[in-house]
This record gives structure tokens, sequence and C-alpha cells, in this order.
């Protein structure tokens, strides 16, 4: 669970080992709130946190709340705006106003759903935990279809059911130990991704050049089909070698892979398309390929490319860029 997305899990952790534990969960913002709905922040009964519900601004505030919540076993929601003239108060000073409810595990928020909830992050099922002043606390597979598709935690239409989408974490599958390989991969680890390195040649694809990482030394195909392709997964490709690149395409283009790119020239890729054309598949799925990999922004440097790409990967998950 080496990821940056990992406070259920750390919850569950802090529980166990007796130290008592709180979520604490953005349920609604206004103006220019610094984190989005849905994110979370726990608090253990001595005060040690993990996560974030304002990138700073009123996290102390909410841990002494929270270790307030933990000790009477009750939730709370909390409120914060603008800091008012002084410069000590608490508040966001960007001017917006958030939400936030604050489940003490065990009391308010039941061990089993805490759980369960780990188990399916674990397995990579999207899931969906609800809650609310009148509403049974429990885990969702189903139902939401809307949210888990934009990956939008938030309130029902009655105002008072709040859900919390947990989908599966993002994880970026690189074909191709390269240089560039070696900037990308802990940049998305940063960014919150789930890096999986793909290289057959062991003297590329090894932990003395990648240390600490997951390396499959498998030819691309394989590795693919063992892994699997699904909604929350980019696949980068950085070898320009059609024996390993080719076989990695025709899977992504037939699944539901939110990001595909490949290095290359224009040429490169013109003449990538044409193979993979001649193979079947339409012009539609072949415009899924971003390629030239990477956003336009004058990037020359192995770094500067890995950058780029993981601008572009960024782009289409959040707006959907071409």
């Amino acid at each position: 669970m080496d990821r940056f997305d990992n406070i259920p899990e750390i919850a569950l952790e802090w529980y166990r080992a007796g130290k008592g534990a709180a979520l604490a969960t953005v349920v609604e913002t206004w103006g220019s709130a610094p984190r989005r709905v849905g994110s979370q922040l726990v608090i253990s009964g001595s005060g040690e946190i993990e996560g974030s519900v304002s990138g700073g601004c009123v996290e102390g505030a909410v841990v002494a709340e929270a270790m307030d919540a933990i000790e009477a076993g009750k939730s709370m929601v909390l409120e914060y705006g603008i800091s008012d003239g002084d410069a000590f108060a608490v508040g966001l000073a960007c001017g917006g106003t958030i939400r936030i409810l604050v489940e003490p595990i065990g009391t308010v928020m039941p061990e089993q759903i805490l759980k369960d909830l780990v188990a399916a992050r674990a397995a990579r099922t999207p899931v969906a935990y609800v809650t609310g002043a009148s509403v049974q606390r429990r885990l969702e597979s189903e139902g939401f279809n809307t949210r888990f598709r934009a990956d939008r935690s938030g309130f029902e239409d009655d105002g008072d059911t709040f859900v919390c989408i947990h989908n599966p974490p993002l994880r970026m599958i690189v074909v191709g130990a390269v240089h560039i390989t070696q900037a990308l991969v802990p940049m998305a680890r940063i960014a919150g991704y789930d890096p999986v390195l793909v290289d057959p040649r062991e003297s590329f694809g090894s932990q003395a050049r990648f240390p600490g990482e997951t390396i499959l030394n498998e030819w691309p195909e394989e590795a693919l089909q063992a892994l699997g392709l699904d909604t929350r997964t980019a696949l980068v490709l950085l070898t320009h070698d059609p024996k390993l690149d080719d076989p990695a395409l025709e899977l992504a283009l037939e699944s539901d892979v939110f990001y595909i790119g490949a290095l290359g020239s224009k040429r490169t890729h013109a003449k990538r398309l044409e193979r993979l054309r001649a193979k079947g598949f339409s012009d539609a799925q072949l415009q899924r390929i971003h390629g030239p990999i990477g956003l336009d922004i004058g990037a020359a440097s192995p770094s500067e490319i890995a950058v780029s790409t993981l601008a572009e990967v960024t782009n289409v998950l959040r707006q959907g860029g071409e």
C-alpha cells in the first residue's frame, strides 16, 4: 500500500494498535476551497495525522476537535471559512469555505466497514462509503455509477446522504525502462499513482536502476494480461520499439484504460497508426493514443519529457484532455 492516498489503511492500523482514530472528510466546499470534496485526514487519539482537508490552513483546529470526538465517541460537523482580521485566526486564506465530517472509528464508523473498505481498495474494487445524520452507514459497490465515473464524492439530492467515493488507486504502467522512466516513475508516485514498470530486458528493468520499484521482466502482452487494465490505469509506452509497444497498444485499445501514450516522433507515430489500422483498429480507437507523448511544452531532456507526460496524463484524467 505504498501510495499517497492511504488514509483508510492508516486509520485501521492506528485503531487496531489501540491509539484511537477518526476520519475527517471534506463533505462540502464553496468558493476557492483548497481540497476537493472527499479529501480525508486521519487523526489518532494522540494527535498524529496523515492526509489533508485544507492543505494546512485548518488542520490544527480539526485535530483538536477530532481528538475530542474520539474521546466522546461522537461524530461532528465542522465548518471553516475565510480568516477574519486576526492574522492568527483559524480560517482559509484563499477565501473558500469547507465543511468537514469527523467520524471516530469504532464508536461511529464501525470497524468492520473500515476493514471491508480497506479490503476493497486492496482488491481494486470501486466502493462508496455512504453516511449521513439519518442514514445507516454502509458500503455500496453499485448505484452510484455517475459518481464512480467522475470520481466525485458529494451529497445526494436529499441533502443528508453523503457518498464518499473510493475508486481503485490510480495506476501507471510504464513499458520501457529507459532514461525518461527513471524520472517519470518517482514523479508518478508523488502524484498518487502506483507505478508498475514492464520491460523484458533485465539489464534495463533492474532494481539497480529502479530501486524499490515494482518491475515485471516480462513481455508487455503477458504482463498487461496479468495486471489487468481498467478505468484507473494509465499506460505509458516509452520504448518506441514495435515488438514491445504494439502488443501493449492492441490490448490497451480494447480496454477501458483512461490514458494511452506512446513515445516517438510524428513520423514514428504515423507508422504506428498504419500498423494498427492494418490490424483492424478504427480511427476512433486510434485517436485514444497520445503520440508523440506529452503536452507540447518544448520538453527536450528526459526529465522534461517525464514532466510533460505526467502533465498530459493529469489533463486527461481531470479534464478529459485530448
